[in-house]
């Protein structure tokens, strides 16, 4: 038994070392490489998946699996060897549904897919994209066809980021969300202008500013990197190697919320027990927690009052020609403020859910054949007018803003919403649990704060489904009431200033 469990710790910890290999050839490729660099980085991709998916479908783990039932069965069901014996055996039978060649050919057209996206974006021009999409929409039905019988084709891909979760379930939330979210944008938004956060603001002291975001929210420079990007991201290589990107715009400040909110996803994984590092368990449990965390940082705390009087002064020294006459009372309710706006990174919290629910209904229709990817555009930009009540300008604002269709990664959209949701409940368990964490946040201590997430969430990794995850943390499945609650408190606190 003991040798069995040994070839299986081993094995899959080659196959993480191998997929981490792909996640910094990814990282690569949207942060640093040349554009001439797409045809050899998509076959290098092409041609590592297929290592990966060699591996990860051998026939040995299934002999292996069924030597370690026992074993697996004497422990406690979320002791760290149960556990990684569970997953494991979950993410082979899962993997040996997909064909190599199917998976092989998927990672190449997402590497080329992406860059003609970025050009895409740059010129405003939806056309040169669209074949691309087409093909990328195609190998996702393909590979839904995998795991045939299914419900709903959408359950397949949400199970690749929310395991156990359904597309009813998501549906049921959405439906109430998008009646109350509409209602408040169309109570509280404002077209008043806040002409003080428009600029300029030099690059160079917004990265600086960046920087002490994530270093005062716990990351260290030897294990964590900041680097500039078209759309930001996080990804992992390792337990102690952590990659954060942002970008930067002289026109506004939206990179200090941007840095907030990929540390999050940074903390989450940095914080995964060092135990399991090398294994499968040794990442966030699903996508959902992991917007929790990242809306958290960058909403929860870093909206809120008792932040800015810690940070504001800060902001106004680096920038004072702009804020150095700016209240903290303005600068507060400016960056609070609810707007009808294109872009989703950088809409506030109210109208945000709004652009995650039509992204939600488009993939739905796309991958289900009543919505073609010809008619992606007219169908985003009438959608987006009846949800926000403006009419889109163009496709860089409208349907190509963001880079998650170019990769395939449909399926993570609504986890956005869900994960700001569970954000609010997370956060009235945390603030149960550490007296005066307002008055420590004012101080900009965030110590407490991160022992307590890192203790109750970051820990755990994947040992427990995302279901039993948010049931222990908060006591109950996702709840929309809690955030539509957080909103309107929010709201009376700006009405009675």
């Amino acid at each position: 038994m003991e040798a069995a469990f040994s070839e299986l710790k081993s094995r899959l910890g080659k196959l993480t070392d191998l997929r981490r290999m792909e996640a910094l050839l990814v990282w690569d490729m949207q942060v640093f490489m040349p554009p001439g660099g797409v045809p050899t980085r998509a076959a290098q991709l092409g041609t590592l998946e297929e290592i990966v998916h060699a591996h990860m479908v051998d026939d040995r783990f299934g002999e292996l699996f069924e030597e370690l039932e026992p074993y697996a069965a004497s422990l406690a069901y979320d002791s760290d060897d149960a556990s990684l014996i569970r997953v494991a055996q979950r993410d082979w039978e899962r993997a040996r549904r997909v064909p190599a060649d199917l998976a092989v050919e998927f990672a190449k057209v997402a590497a080329e897919s992406y860059e003609v996206w970025v050009t895409a974006r740059e010129d405003s021009d939806f056309a040169p994209f669209r074949p691309w999409l087409e093909r990328v929409v195609d190998l996702r039905r393909q590979y839904i066809e995998c795991f045939a019988p299914y419900d709903d084709p959408y359950d397949v891909l949400l199970e690749d980021y929310e395991p156990g979760m359904r597309t009813s379930e998501i549906r049921e939330i959405f439906a109430v969300l998008a009646p109350e979210l509409q209602s408040l944008v169309a109570e509280q938004a404002t077209e008043e202008e806040d002409p003080f956060l428009d600029g300029p603001f030099p690059i160079g002291a917004q990265e600086a500013l960046s920087r002490e975001l994530v270093e005062a929210m716990g990351a260290t420079w030897d294990q964590f990197r900041l680097d500039p990007t078209v759309h930001p991201f996080e990804i992992t290589f390792g337990l102690g190697d952590i990659r954060l990107t942002t970008r930067y715009s002289e026109s506004e400040l939206n990179s200090l919320f941007t840095a907030m909110h990929e540390t999050g996803h940074g903390l989450y994984e940095w914080g995964v027990s060092k135990t399991l590092e090398r294994t499968p368990l040794a990442a966030g449990v699903s996508a959902t927690l992991h917007e929790s965390q990242s809306r958290l940082w960058e909403n929860v705390v870093g909206r809120s009052l008792p932040f800015w009087r810690w940070f504001y002064p800060r902001v106004q020294e680096t920038f004072p020609g702009r804020l150095g006459d700016v209240s903290l009372e303005q600068f507060h309710r400016a960056v609070n403020r609810v707007r009808r706006s294109f872009v989703r990174v950088d809409a506030d919290e109210t109208s945000y859910g709004l652009h995650v629910i039509l992204r939600f209904e488009l993939e739905e229709e796309l991958l289900s054949g009543r919505l073609a990817v010809a008619d992606l555009p007219d169908a985003w930009n009438t959608r987006f007018e009846e949800l926000m009540g403006i009419p889109v300008p163009n496709d860089a604002v409208g349907v190509l803003q963001d880079a998650h269709w170019s990769g395939g990664g449909f399926g993570y959209f609504p986890t956005y919403l869900l994960g700001t949701v569970l954000s609010i409940q997370i956060w009235e368990r945390a603030r149960a649990a550490i007296p005066g964490i307002d008055e420590q946040i004012e101080r900009g201590e965030f110590g407490e704060l991160h022992h307590w997430l890192r203790e109750n969430i970051y820990s755990l990794g994947r040992k427990l489904t995302p279901a039993e995850t948010i049931e222990r943390v908060v006591g109950g499945p996702i709840d929309p009431q809690p955030y539509l609650a957080y909103l309107r408190d929010k709201f009376e606190l700006f009405a009675t200033v």
